[in-house]
């Protein structure tokens, strides 16, 4: 299917969403940035990261290998999550000073093989227009969760071959070889990624450098691993992100998966959850997804509070558990009815007209948007 250019988009498409309401006074508290919260969050998902990959080292250096596998597990679970901090630090709402969220985003994007600047130019689509394909393809729909035995065998281990959910970054060797046609000026990039690299060229330029500058990282990684003959810092500085992605995958694909699209109630197109708070705090409290959408301009630590505030308004938030559950009977029921789409159902209390005054606050996704689309 053909979509026309995004510059016409920008010009012809509105979405009047709908937002459950919140005082004015109350949202502003909400959307306050905070560098304390900020390092609390990105720091500690840093010290988490290097806490695992310091013990799967000392455990490797004893030739412990149980043990070093089990901890690789675990520090493949936590840097698995590198690409989400992107995500929050690209919106420029975590810390209060913008300095250090462009530095943790990129030292995050550096160590999750992230494409900060390809993002940035989708995400800001994603958010304005999202599920909305003339305005929004970073997910497509209906998108069904992978769940064969080869995949799944990657998840747990080293995601190697497999082509993970359109949300989520590809395998290890897919992400190389796409890296490399960049940083050579070849543009690897699906439809979606190409239309958003013709509508911002300069946002572009700057991937070419970016992919060029995670290359010479990784690979000089890898040569004084392999040269020193400490292969396993590879494994844990370069290669983390690939190893044991089940966690990352598991949440990642139940934001917006089996839900419905080209409607203006986030209500009935993302999806929010409850998680255990190891769970949470890696995933950056993006587990609470639908009210981030309703109002991206609060920090992800606040996400929780926002939750409770407009809660007699929002569907029930899923469990992990119940949210695969309803992710693959709607797959099912797509297998012989391809139009058919989740209707999350809402609460006796909600509402579907908005009667207030909305708020300036409201329309905010923080400081996502390049120069040329601000």
């Amino acid at each position: 299917m053909s979509y026309p250019p995004l510059a016409d988009v920008r010009k012809t498409l509105r979405v009047e969403w709908y937002r459950s309401p919140v005082d004015p006074a109350t949202l502003r508290t909400l959307s306050k940035r905070s560098d304390i919260k900020g390092f609390r969050q990105a720091g500690g998902h840093l010290a988490l990261a290097a806490t695992t990959g310091t013990l799967t080292f000392l455990l490797w250096s004893q030739q412990q290998w149980i043990g070093c596998a089990v901890l690789l597990f675990a520090h493949g679970t936590v840097c698995s999550f590198f690409p989400v901090p992107c995500h929050e630090l690209g919106h420029g709402t975590v810390f209060r000073t913008k300095k250090l969220n462009k530095l943790f985003l990129y030292l995050f994007g550096l160590l999750g093989w992230f494409e900060v600047f390809d993002h940035i130019t989708s995400h800001i689509y994603h958010h304005r227009y999202t599920l909305h394909p003339e305005g929004d393809r970073e997910v497509l729909l209906p998108m069904p969760p992978t769940v064969g035995k080869t995949f799944l065998l990657q998840m747990f281990t080293i995601n190697l071959i497999t082509i993970r959910g359109r949300t989520l970054g590809p395998c290890v060797l897919r992400r190389i070889v796409d890296y490399f046609k960049m940083a050579i000026g070849r543009d690897h990039a699906n439809e979606w990624r190409k239309a958003c690299h013709i509508d911002q060229p300069d946002e572009y330029k700057k991937s070419v450098w970016w992919a060029r500058f995670i290359l010479v990282f990784h690979g000089t990684v890898v040569i004084v691993s392999l040269s020193t003959g400490l292969w396993i810092l590879a494994l844990l500085i370069s290669f983390a992100p690939f190893i044991a992605n089940w966690a990352s995958y598991s949440v990642g694909m139940a934001q917006h998966t089996g839900l419905m699209d080209n409607v203006p109630d986030f209500r009935k197109s993302v999806r929010s959850m409850t998680l255990i708070f190891p769970l949470e705090f890696l995933y950056w409290r993006m587990n609470w997804h639908l009210e981030h959408h309703m109002y991206a301009g609060v920090p992800c630590y606040n996400l929780k509070k926002l939750a409770r505030v407009i809660a007699d308004d929002m569907p029930e938030p899923r469990t992990l558990r119940s949210a695969w559950r309803e992710m693959l009977t709607t797959w099912r029921r797509q297998e012989t009815d391809p139009s058919y789409q989740f209707d999350t159902p809402l609460p006796a209390t909600a509402r579907k007209v908005r009667t207030d005054t909305p708020d300036v606050l409201e329309d905010s996704i923080g400081e996502l948007a390049p120069k040329g689309l601000r």
